[in-house]
């Protein structure tokens, strides 16, 4: 077995798409032979190239005899070392695989004060986290369909889409809840997800990402935008489709509470992983870019 640096080639992006969809088909309870939607194939796709664009040395793949056993994405933004992906196929987990992969993505962490993870709710991946230093958060997940007559009146704050002029405005509220900002990870975020929505008043400011049902990343400077900006992504979830809303921790309380009144089920689901720092807060983490 070899333990080597990702490519940017669609050979390798292809092999990290490939494990991935095989190490968390038990977990996520996806139906065997259920095609890949092909917008999300895609945006898996261009995650890993992106990665190993920005952070070469924090990505890795295992092989043997050609195949790949497992992978590891790891990324550094300004002091938060953050793990984006890490799978190994069922038949090739507890052989040690896992381990020199993490130590890989790990040691490009190296010198970084904080690390932030969304672990899947895999008993293994938590002991292997909390064994690597981080304190497990556990973790909600709201889903269903939205209720729309449980969206009120918004009020008096403004929220329209956005675009890469507003990049300096989300790296600001990033620093200022996580301690780092997303950078270039923004510039991909923009491209692959449906929309970007941005609320900024001279009581503070905010943004999220919506991608179909899923609401993928918030983060605001009060509850009070961070509450809007929730409420407008579900209202513009489309008919017929499920809403979803992952990785909330207790201090998220908020944003359950906007769940359950737009008649989301809340359900346990996983846990914040984190390493030198408290829960952002308000802040929705993105499952890839944390």
């Amino acid at each position: 077995m070899i333990i080597r640096q990702l490519q940017d080639t669609p050979a390798d992006a292809w092999a990290v798409q490939q494990v991935a969809r095989a190490a968390f088909r038990d977990l996520f309870d996806i139906p065997a032979g259920e095609p890949d939607d092909d917008r999300r194939t895609v945006r898996q796709l261009a995650r890993t190239r992106h990665l190993v664009r920005s952070d070469p040395g924090g990505c890795w793949i295992a092989e043997q005899d050609g195949e790949a056993l497992g992978v590891a994405l790891a990324m550094r933004r300004e002091g938060l070392w953050l793990l984006s992906l890490y799978a190994v196929l069922p038949r090739a987990q507890g052989k040690g695989v896992g381990r020199l992969l993490l130590d890989r993505a790990t040691e490009y962490g190296r010198g970084c004060l904080r690390g932030m993870v969304c672990v899947s709710p895999s008993p293994a991946a938590a002991r292997r986290y909390r064994r690597a230093g981080f304190t497990l958060h556990p973790a909600m997940a709201l889903s269903g369909p939205v209720d729309r007559a449980g969206l009120l009146d918004p009020g008096d704050i403004p929220v329209h889409p956005g675009n890469a002029t507003h990049f300096h405005l989300l790296d600001s509220v990033d620093r200022r809840l996580r301690g780092a900002a997303h950078g270039v990870d923004h510039e991909y975020l923009l491209a692959h997800f449906e929309e970007l929505l941005i609320a900024d008043t001279l009581a503070g400011s905010g943004y999220c990402y919506r991608e179909g049902g899923a609401v993928k990343l918030l983060a605001a400077t009060s509850k009070r935008i961070a509450v809007r900006l929730l409420r407008e992504a579900l209202a513009r979830v489309p008919d017929g489709v499920e809403a979803r809303v992952e990785f909330l921790t207790a201090e998220q309380e908020w944003a359950v509470d906007v769940g359950l009144e737009l008649g989301l089920t809340v359900a346990n689901r996983g846990y914040l992983a984190l390493r030198g720092m408290r829960p952002p807060m308000p802040y929705l983490p993105s499952g890839a870019f944390l």
